[in-house]
């Protein structure tokens, strides 16, 4: 009982000492578009508005920005206020073209 307790006593502890994630990724889109493009060579491969359905208000703006030099990928998200907050990052990008569709009777 007495582990437990120090060993959740410790995690929390731990948890509470941390700078919060959201901060941690989080910036300006032009500082953040800016970086992306200088440490890791990526450019703008696709985006897309976050809300935008059945004539809702878009909340926020989705963007992934890819290298095929470095090979690298990052999933920003960015606000109304121009907050971009990185969501997703990781290497080994590709890209995929639609598959053709086969010769035979649409129906």
């Amino acid at each position: 009982m007495f582990k437990r307790l120090v060993g959740s006593a410790l995690l929390f502890g731990m948890a509470a000492a941390a700078p919060p994630a959201i901060a941690q990724g989080c910036a300006d889109r032009e500082e953040l578009v800016a970086r992306l493009a200088s440490k890791y060579s990526e450019v703008r491969t696709a985006g897309g508005l976050h809300g935008a359905a059945s004539n809702a208000q878009p909340s926020a703006l989705v963007e992934v920005w890819s290298s095929e030099k470095t090979g690298t990928f990052t999933v920003i998200l960015t606000n109304a206020q121009g907050i971009s907050c990185v969501v997703a990052a990781g290497t080994d990008w590709f890209q995929q073209s639609p598959m053709p569709e086969p010769p035979g009777v649409n129906g």
